[in-house]
């Protein structure tokens, strides 16, 4: 039975157990997305990453549990991490074929940065069954990116004790909902939030995809193009940014928690 190399890394930290867990599968072949889809829902993690050789890089795709989606920061790191530190690849940058174009991952000292495109977003009118699933009454800012919908907050605090109707939030036309205000932390930026039912992912531990929408909204209020924020879930994350004109730079640690093989491939190649 083939052996299918995977790994499941802890993304955005530099220890285990906290930032956020993604599964990475190293494929020798192109794989059905059937299949793929399957792999994600068995591994029950917010994404799953696939990843394989071209000529010039390699295909990357990123599942959460329920769908294929089309950019994920936290995934990308964490395949950029599995592949290096297990001596599957040396090349460096590493080139990804995405959905959302090429994303390239280099190293910078400790720091794992990857190039992705920034997705500003456009205030809009107010939703309120948005803010009723949040169980908020006041914003600062409320708008949509690319992706997602954004919420300022006034207060840290008040993102910090966000209990939304997750029920009532899936039925916001967006991959998620992003929630933000300015730090209270003077070693953070700001901080944020990702609740992602729509797609899946209650809510999302650290989303690195988000912050191409958030360098930008705070680039505009904060007067700076380099940040350091804080995603305050449960588990928690940190990201140092850079923006560089309509490109985020995402850096972050990473720790592989454990790595072994897929044996389920029976299937992988039936829709060839």
């Amino acid at each position: 039975m083939p052996r299918i190399p995977c790994w499941q890394v802890d993304a955005f930290t530099d220890r285990p157990f906290a930032g956020n867990p993604a599964a990475v599968v190293w494929l020798e072949t192109n794989a059905d997305p059937e299949w793929m889809q399957n792999v994600a829902a068995e591994m029950n993690l917010a994404e799953t990453a696939f990843v394989r050789k071209l000529p010039d890089g390699y295909s990357l795709r990123w599942f959460t549990p329920t769908v294929e989606v089309d950019l994920c920061g936290h995934a990308t790191l964490a395949t950029a991490h599995a592949l290096w530190t297990s001596g599957t690849v040396t090349d460096e940058p590493l080139r990804f074929h995405s959905r959302s174009g090429v994303l390239t991952c280099s190293r910078n000292g400790n720091l794992i940065e990857l190039d992705f495109p920034a997705t500003p977003p456009q205030e809009t009118p107010v939703e309120p069954t948005a803010l009723e699933a949040l169980e908020v009454s006041k914003t600062v800012y409320f708008g949509r990116s690319k992706f997602d919908v954004i919420v300022q907050l006034p207060t840290a605090a008040e993102v910090h004790s966000l209990r939304p109707d997750l029920r009532k939030l899936a039925t916001v036309t967006a991959r998620g909902v992003i929630v933000t205000a300015a730090s209270d932390d003077p070693g953070y930026d700001f901080i944020s939030r990702f609740f992602g039912p729509q797609s899946g992912v209650d809510e999302d531990p650290v989303t690195g995809s988000a912050h191409c929408t958030l360098a930008p909204f705070w680039a505009e209020r904060l007067g700076k193009t380099t940040f350091t924020a804080y995603q305050a879930s449960r588990r928690g994350g940190v990201l140092h940014l850079r923006l560089n004109g309509d490109r985020v730079i995402l850096g972050g640690h990473a720790v592989t928690v454990w790595e072994g093989h897929l044996l389920a491939s029976s299937e992988i190649n039936k829709t060839q």
